[in-house]
């Protein structure tokens, strides 16, 4: 499935690892040495190469984002963040959730990069609760977009149906509330 809601913004059910863009996001944890879910798939579509490049990162903090070469996928880059595991919503998660978004977006910048997608940052494993994570998600990629013009293409990458019903909601209750 996918949805566009514009030009720039496009919500998508899909495998992250498959997508034609210039970076994908890869929801890591702290180590950056691979892990499960999207991290997983990630290093297993990517090859040994990503593996060795990480492990000279030293890591990355949760908020942060850190890039690396994309190796054996179709994207050139893979952009390393660590989002916030849920603990009830009262120790900053929210914070450091668009912390992650603005590092990536700082990254794409950096890099001139004209496309980049993007998982459900911590609302697999981490425990983020689906809605929350994806107006996060959709109101970061707008604020970005609307201050970056040179930016083609951000994808939002659902991995289920639950995960797109809540996305596309989340950009249908953003276009509403200007």
């Amino acid at each position: 499935m996918t949805t566009n809601w514009n030009d720039r913004l496009t919500v998508v059910q899909s495998e992250i690892t498959t997508l034609d863009v210039d970076a994908i996001v890869n929801a890591a944890n702290n180590s950056l040495l691979g892990g499960g879910g999207v991290d997983g798939a990630i290093h297993r579509a990517a090859g040994p190469g990503l593996l060795e490049e990480c492990r000279t990162l030293g890591g990355c903090a949760t908020g942060d984002a850190k890039i690396t070469q994309g190796y054996n996928l179709r994207a050139r880059w893979v952009i390393h963040t660590v989002g916030p595991i849920w603990a009830g919503g009262n120790d900053g998660e929210e914070y450091l959730l668009k912390s992650c978004y603005r590092r990536c977006f700082e990254l794409v910048e950096e890099h001139n990069l004209r496309s980049v997608a993007f998982p459900a940052i911590s609302a697999g494993v981490f425990g983020y609760p689906m809605e929350q994570a994806a107006r996060v998600a959709v109101t970061e990629s707008q604020r970005f977009l609307q201050e970056n013009g040179s930016v083609e293409q951000v994808v939002l990458v659902c991995f289920n149906d639950r995960a797109y019903d809540s996305y596309t909601a989340a950009v249908r209750e953003a276009l509403e509330d200007p």
